[in-house]
Protein backbone atom coordinates (compact mmCIF):
# COMPACT_ATOMS: atom_id res chain seq x y z
CA UNK A 1 0.00 0.00 0.00
CA UNK A 2 1.09 3.48 -0.77
CA UNK A 3 1.76 5.37 2.61
CA UNK A 4 1.73 8.56 0.90
CA UNK A 5 -1.92 8.34 -0.16
CA UNK A 6 -2.73 7.51 3.29
CA UNK A 7 -0.63 10.79 4.69
CA UNK A 8 -2.21 12.98 2.76
CA UNK A 9 -5.63 12.51 4.54
CA UNK A 10 -4.06 12.64 8.15
CA UNK A 11 -1.02 15.43 7.44
CA UNK A 12 -3.33 17.86 9.34
CA UNK A 13 -3.63 16.27 12.35
CA UNK A 14 -0.10 14.79 12.21
CA UNK A 15 0.49 18.45 12.23
CA UNK A 16 -1.43 19.43 15.20
CA UNK A 17 -0.16 16.64 16.69
CA UNK A 18 3.26 17.87 16.57
CA UNK A 19 2.80 21.17 17.34
CA UNK A 20 0.43 20.35 20.30
CA UNK A 21 3.02 20.78 23.31
CA UNK A 22 5.91 22.70 21.06
CA UNK A 23 5.98 25.58 18.96
CA UNK A 24 7.68 24.52 15.78
CA UNK A 25 8.84 26.36 12.35
CA UNK A 26 8.25 24.47 9.15
CA UNK A 27 12.10 22.46 9.10
CA UNK A 28 11.62 21.73 12.55
CA UNK A 29 8.05 20.22 12.23
CA UNK A 30 8.82 18.20 9.19
CA UNK A 31 11.94 16.47 11.37
CA UNK A 32 9.33 15.57 14.25
CA UNK A 33 7.20 14.09 11.74
CA UNK A 34 9.77 12.33 10.18
CA UNK A 35 11.28 11.42 13.62
CA UNK A 36 7.67 9.74 15.04
CA UNK A 37 8.05 7.06 11.57
CA UNK A 38 6.30 9.46 8.82
CA UNK A 39 9.30 9.38 6.68
CA UNK A 40 7.37 10.14 3.26
CA UNK A 41 6.34 13.33 4.68
CA UNK A 42 7.36 15.78 1.99
CA UNK A 43 8.60 19.36 3.29
CA UNK A 44 6.29 21.25 0.43
CA UNK A 45 3.30 18.83 1.65
CA UNK A 46 4.02 20.32 5.50
CA UNK A 47 4.57 23.84 4.44
CA UNK A 48 1.12 23.67 2.49
CA UNK A 49 -0.48 22.08 5.24
CA UNK A 50 0.88 24.92 7.73
CA UNK A 51 -0.59 27.88 5.58
CA UNK A 52 -3.67 25.84 5.26
CA UNK A 53 -4.34 25.22 9.25
CA UNK A 54 -3.08 28.66 9.57
CA UNK A 55 -5.96 30.31 7.47
CA UNK A 56 -8.19 28.34 8.96
CA UNK A 57 -7.50 30.30 12.17
CA UNK A 58 -5.88 26.78 13.71
CA UNK A 59 -2.61 27.70 14.59
CA UNK A 60 -0.90 31.18 15.39
CA UNK A 61 2.45 32.45 14.06
CA UNK A 62 5.36 34.60 15.13
CA UNK A 63 8.76 35.23 13.38
CA UNK A 64 12.09 34.27 15.56
CA UNK A 65 15.22 36.61 14.92
CA UNK A 66 17.89 34.09 14.01
CA UNK A 67 21.44 34.50 14.26
CA UNK A 68 22.52 31.38 11.97
CA UNK A 69 20.49 32.38 8.86
CA UNK A 70 17.11 33.77 8.13
CA UNK A 71 13.98 34.35 10.44
CA UNK A 72 12.32 31.57 11.48
CA UNK A 73 8.35 31.37 11.07
CA UNK A 74 6.85 29.42 14.98
CA UNK A 75 3.56 27.96 14.19
CA UNK A 76 1.38 26.92 17.74
CA UNK A 77 -1.19 25.89 18.32
CA UNK A 78 -4.46 27.68 19.25
CA UNK A 79 -7.87 26.87 20.86
CA UNK A 80 -9.45 26.46 17.70
CA UNK A 81 -6.84 23.94 16.58
CA UNK A 82 -7.08 22.26 19.59
CA UNK A 83 -10.10 21.84 19.44
CA UNK A 84 -9.48 20.42 15.55
CA UNK A 85 -6.72 17.79 17.10
CA UNK A 86 -9.61 16.81 19.68
CA UNK A 87 -12.39 16.25 17.54
CA UNK A 88 -9.89 14.50 14.91
CA UNK A 89 -8.34 12.12 17.20
CA UNK A 90 -12.13 11.01 17.94
CA UNK A 91 -12.65 10.63 14.29
CA UNK A 92 -9.41 8.67 13.93
CA UNK A 93 -10.29 6.06 16.98
CA UNK A 94 -13.54 5.01 15.35
CA UNK A 95 -11.91 4.91 11.86
CA UNK A 96 -8.94 2.94 13.19
CA UNK A 97 -11.50 0.60 14.91
CA UNK A 98 -13.67 0.15 11.89
CA UNK A 99 -10.34 -0.06 9.76
CA UNK A 100 -9.02 -3.03 12.10
CA UNK A 101 -12.14 -4.84 12.53
CA UNK A 102 -12.99 -5.15 8.42
CA UNK A 103 -9.11 -6.28 8.31
CA UNK A 104 -9.05 -8.25 10.89
CA UNK A 105 -8.33 -12.34 9.07
CA UNK A 106 -12.34 -13.86 9.92
CA UNK A 107 -12.78 -17.61 9.49
CA UNK A 108 -13.93 -18.45 5.88
CA UNK A 109 -17.24 -19.74 5.21
CA UNK A 110 -18.66 -22.87 3.61
CA UNK A 111 -20.77 -20.52 1.58
CA UNK A 112 -20.13 -20.81 -2.56
CA UNK A 113 -20.92 -17.64 -4.45
CA UNK A 114 -21.28 -17.63 -8.16
CA UNK A 115 -24.98 -18.73 -8.21
CA UNK A 116 -24.07 -22.41 -8.20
Amino acid sequence: MDSTQLLKGVLDVAVLAVIENEDGYGYDIVRRLKQAGLDDVGDASVYGTLRRLFTAGALNSYVVASEDGPHRKYYGINEVGAQMLADQRESWKTFSNQMTALLEPRKRSNRTYGGN
